[in-house]
């Protein structure tokens, strides 16, 4: 006949005690496992996606080169192509779809419709300077013009003679020295950026010894 061992009730609670010890730390190592699987799965994910993108950028600028090239264009685009092939090695090499793309996230929200300037009156010109030839040709004989015009000398030798911007060849001006009361009356020979520019032999007939400018003169059209 046979004897039946019995265990004590400590000893079956140990024994659970270790079975769920076992069971637990298996789920233990199970979750840890899965954890970091996901983790990695997700870092790979990422990887995938910027290179997806930047695969993306690249194909856009170079469809953007081709559809308005310029001189450097074909340059421009055949680095991009060395780009484009340097991302298909780094996708298989994180294990990612070679070759795939995609366009940024980022989207660059449209420019606001621009609002025309509001219309302004035109700005008054200011009242031009009575510097044309023209300006002076219209003066009557024995009238006073430029007034306030400083005289001063050409540098040019020859017989007294006169060079104006307001007054053509052949007028005749009658320029007066206020300081000494001295005149001289020289016909206008050529053009200048004065009203009355004398050459040397005119200015010596009306300037004061050691002057070189004559700033209160009288100009006169006589002829």
């Amino acid at each position: 006949m046979s004897r039946r061992r019995t265990l004590s009730t400590k000893k079956k609670l140990a024994l659970l005690v270790s079975a769920a010890a076992v069971a637990g730390g298996g789920a233990f190592a199970f979750a840890a496992t899965s954890n970091a699987s996901s983790v990695q799965n997700a870092a790979s994910s990422t990887v995938c996606q910027g290179l997806a993108t930047a695969f993306g950028n690249n194909e856009k600028f170079i469809a953007d080169q081709r559809a308005a090239p310029d001189a450097q264009s074909e340059a421009r685009i055949a680095n991009r192509e060395a780009v484009l092939a340097q991302i298909k090695v780094q996708q298989e090499a994180s294990g990612c779809e070679v070759g795939e793309s995609a366009q940024g996230s980022q989207t660059v929200a449209p420019p606001a419709a621009s609002t025309p300037p509001a219309a302004s009156a035109p700005a008054e010109s200011a009242p031009a300077e009575d510097t044309g030839a023209e300006a002076g040709a219209g003066a009557a004989t024995g009238e006073q013009v430029c007034n306030g015009s400083t005289v001063t000398l050409s540098g040019e030798a020859g017989a007294p003679a006169a060079s104006s911007n307001q007054f053509p060849a052949g007028t005749l001006l009658k320029v007066t020295n206020l300081d000494n009361n001295k005149s001289t009356t020289v016909e206008v020979t050529a053009t200048s950026g004065s009203c009355a520019l004398l050459n040397n032999e005119a200015f010596e007939l009306v300037r004061e010894p050691g002057k070189f400018l004559i700033r209160n003169a009288l100009i006169e059209k006589v002829g």
